[in-house]
């Protein structure tokens, strides 16, 4: 084929003679940003032109994670023609070839693609790729910073992650407003309100998107409603509710045959352990147990740190004991294995594993151990997991002290907790059996204050 030049969706040059091909780079950059369940279009790329460079490094950064030995088949397509490849296609290489590297520094693959997006600011789909590095490294700054280069308004997660609310939840409005059909302007609202104790009007308008959900990719459809169980925790007897959002809405999910199982295991396992915390998971029981049998497989291993660190919460709270030590062990292996820098980075995320293996399997003493006295759930966020996400592991950090008699420790810090957030039942619910177990009057008044809020929101 006689070689052209065709622009992408962002209007840049790409070395391409093949519209199918160019469709097909335009078709993943729209999956990418909406979340969709059709990610894979961009392995057709490659085969309209197998010599298109932004084809290839494309499709190969699509592939590292689930076959790195075709990923690498096409890197190499990518390199060998490299020297023919536009200005534009060069600078997504170097970005993307460099993000996929085995021994790569975060930092320097977030200054390659800041200086791609300098060179490049409406590529919208290496922005996106930036953001989830970014989100991986526990660095909301350094996204935001990408998102106010290239001139776009800020979104709701970056404000969120900064405690900017009344931000964040301008930005996801107007998204919503723009097109009422994005899921993540959807899940951005939902963030805003949940954080604002807002839960009801969170269920309402989550619940009225959701016939718009259909397309969207495994983990995006059960994290929305992850989203949705999880405000209905904070009402008065919300275990049904939970239990139909579970077995209608995220484990239902595994039905279809292009359900990405590993991000359906990932909110399941995020829901059963907050069901866990709150005393509740008898009505679950069997359910985890499915679940567990099938985190057994490897397969599902290694894949990100918090759905590792959820596994060994479920296997050890199964009595599978023997796979999660081999997982504990493996992820302590792989963390003996890194680079010095990469080693401290990861150090409060492998503490975290450990913990929750030995809370998983009753040893709530060497848990704390393990976590110390000045955890905070918020500096374990390079395990790849949202505030919301890590929020749970304060949940069960404050467990663990009233359920190792240390209650004075933990009403100290659930009532600084609760100066930040007073609209969480669950959290005078915490507070309530604190002073229980120290024989103080403000127990009453403590539950008195969950069953107002439990009251008013539903």
């Amino acid at each position: 084929m006689e070689r052209g030049v065709k622009l992408d969706r962002w209007g840049y040059e790409v070395s391409t003679s093949s519209d199918s091909c160019i469709s097909s780079i335009n078709d993943y950059y729209y999956q990418v940003l909406t979340y969709g369940r059709n990610r894979s279009v961009i392995l057709e790329a490659p085969l309209h032109d197998k010599d298109c460079v932004l084809a290839n490094i494309l499709a190969a950064h699509f592939l590292c994670s689930s076959d790195p030995c075709r990923a690498q088949l096409h890197t190499q397509a990518a390199k060998s023609h490299h020297e023919k490849a536009t200005p534009y296609e060069k600078a997504v290489f170097d970005a993307v070839n460099y993000l996929i590297s085995e021994d790569r520094d975060d930092d320097v693959a977030v200054e390659l693609h800041s200086k791609l997006l300098r060179e490049f600011p409406k590529d919208l789909g290496s922005l996106k790729r930036a953001q989830v590095l970014c989100f991986y490294m526990g660095r909301p700054d350094f996204s935001l910073a990408l998102v106010q280069q290239v001139h776009f308004c800020p979104c709701n997660e970056l404000n969120q992650k900064l405690g900017r609310m009344a931000d964040a939840e301008e930005a996801a409005k107007k998204g919503f407003q723009i097109n009422k059909q994005d899921y993540w302007a959807q899940h951005a609202l939902c963030h805003a309100l949940q954080y604002e104790c807002r839960f009801r009007e969170a269920i309402n308008f989550m619940e009225e998107c959701s016939p718009s959900w259909s397309s969207c990719s495994s983990f995006m459809y059960t994290h929305n409603w992850w989203h949705v169980a999880l405000c209905y925790m904070e009402g008065h007897c919300y275990i049904r509710k939970v239990l139909e959002v579970y077995d209608h809405c995220i484990w239902k999910e595994l039905e279809r045959s292009d359900a990405v199982c590993a991000e359906v295991y990932l909110n399941a396992l995020g829901l059963l352990l907050r069901v866990d915390v709150r005393g509740e998971l008898g009505i679950f029981e069997d359910r985890l147990k499915i679940l567990a049998s099938n985190l057994k497989n490897h397969e599902n291993w290694y894949i990100e740190l918090h759905l590792d660190v959820l596994i060994l919460w479920a296997l050890a709270k199964t009595g599978e004991l023997s796979k999660a030590g081999d997982l504990l062990e493996g992820l302590k292996s792989r963390h003996c294995r890194m680079s010095e820098k990469k080693k401290q980075i990861m150090q409060k995320g492998i503490l975290l594993a450990e913990a929750l293996y030995e809370y998983g399997r009753g040893d709530d003493k060497r848990a704390l151990e393990l976590l110390g006295p000045d955890f905070d759930a918020i500096d374990c966020k390079i395990i790849g997991a949202s505030d919301e996400q890590v929020d749970v592991f304060n949940e069960v950090w404050y467990c663990m002290m009233l359920n190792t008699e240390r209650a004075s420790e933990a009403i100290k810090v659930i009532e600084t907790r609760i100066k930040k957030r007073e609209g969480l039942p669950f959290l005078w619910r915490l507070l309530e059996r604190g002073y229980l177990m120290t024989g103080s009057p403000e127990a009453a008044r403590a539950g008195e204050r969950a069953r107002i809020l439990e009251a008013a929101y539903f």
